[in-house]
């Protein structure tokens, strides 16, 4: 068995969730056989799920942390060229989010007969995560559903002259708690 057969989990828990802006790529992975739906999870550890910049949400690698919770999303299987096609919409070779190791369970499973499924997730890059958990009051989603979407602005319509990163670090240094 080759490498192109090789699959990988992902856990998406904001705008590549089904119903949300980015879904549309993980349509089109599933339409070429790239990825493949595998149902509704949540982690095992509690995280913080924070919306930044434009609504934008980043799940944050501070497990336990203050008041975070559980996260509800999605887990899928992902081919290799699905993993790349991720990795640049989450900007992971520019410093937006790292992909990294992440157990979850299945949504509906009882505490007692729970198979842990370790996975990988997009969380905010370390370089302002911390930050960005304090602008959010250290208070987290449990999931990034259609009320936090409502402030979520898409990156065509976002200033194109200024890179996310600094877009990120202009709302955690912005007085108010505004996310645009």
């Amino acid at each position: 068995m080759g490498l192109e057969n090789e699959r990988f989990l992902i856990f998406a828990y904001g705008t590549l969730k089904r119903g949300f802006p980015n879904h549309n790529l993980m349509q089109d992975l599933m339409q070429t056989n790239d990825a493949t739906f595998l149902g509704v999870y949540r982690t095992v550890e509690k995280y913080p799920l924070v919306c930044g910049p434009y609504g934008v949400p980043f799940l944050l690698n501070l497990p336990n942390s203050g008041d975070s919770n559980s996260v509800l999303g999605e887990l899928y299987a992902v081919s290799e060229i699905g993993l790349s096609r991720m990795d640049e919409l989450e900007g992971t070779s520019r410093n937006h989010y790292e992909r990294l190791a992440v157990e979850v369970v299945k949504k509906e499973g009882n505490n007692n007969n729970v198979a842990v499924v370790k996975a990988e997730g997009y969380f905010g890059h370390r370089s302002f995560a911390g930050e960005l958990w304090k602008k959010s009051g250290e208070k987290g989603l449990c999931e990034y559903d259609g009320e936090a979407a409502k402030g979520y602005v898409k990156r065509s319509d976002r200033p194109a002259n200024i890179s996310f990163v600094d877009m990120v670090w202009l709302f955690i240094n912005s007085p108010s708690s505004s996310s645009s």
